[in-house]
């Protein structure tokens, strides 16, 4: 029996099964479906999440943690809507979540291996934003991505950064009301009114 070659992933540069790289390119599917032509605010987030129902742009409902937290920031209703009308109302106000890590970080990552995933992935993740995603804001989202924000600057971008940390770093606490009104406050008046 054969043994099975784990390569790295382009998409976070852990090594990777073919599993693994099948859930990327579902995700990437699953995005791509909801990405709006002009991007008003991009919102930049650390690593996606493991769970389904965490990543916003999966079909599984109900939406939890950071979807759900951004949902409810921007007034989104998911009450009897299915996940794809809630998509197309978040994807009508402009608004895209990317993250610079395009896959769940590994359990067991020890915290420095992460930042170091986190530090090769940035010039792509950059690259990425300034000439394929031309974003009119970008938002940091996540407290794992403050030590990067040098490199996530407006001179490396093409347009204001925000950072307005509402993803918690490794932990399901839910964000204050205070990081949700200065969530709100950065975005464009079109995201969060929907148009």
């Amino acid at each position: 029996m054969a043994t099975p070659t784990l390569l790295p992933c382009d998409g976070c540069g852990q090594l990777a099964s073919s599993e693994h790289i099948a859930r990327r390119l579902q995700r990437l599917e699953w995005a791509t479906r909801f990405r709006p032509i002009h991007i008003q605010a991009l919102l930049l987030a650390a690593s996606v999440p493991d769970a389904d129902s965490e990543f916003l742009y999966s079909p599984a409902t109900p939406f939890t943690g950071l979807a759900g937290d951004l949902l409810s920031a921007l007034s989104i209703s998911t009450a009897g809507k299915s996940s794809g009308e809630v998509l197309a109302d978040f994807q009508k106000r402009g608004i895209l979540l990317a993250y610079l890590l395009e896959c769940p970080i590994a359990p067991g990552t020890r915290p420095a291996e992460a930042i170091d995933l986190l530090d090769h992935h940035l010039p792509q993740a950059v690259a990425r934003i300034r000439r394929s995603l031309k974003p009119k804001r970008v938002l940091v989202l996540s407290q794992d991505l403050q030590p990067f924000l040098p490199q996530l600057s407006e001179s490396a971008l093409g347009c204001p950064v925000v950072y307005t940390p509402i993803a918690a770093s490794a932990s399901a606490v839910p964000p204050t009301p205070d990081a949700i009104s200065a969530f709100r406050a950065a975005l464009p008046a079109l995201a969060l009114q929907g148009s």
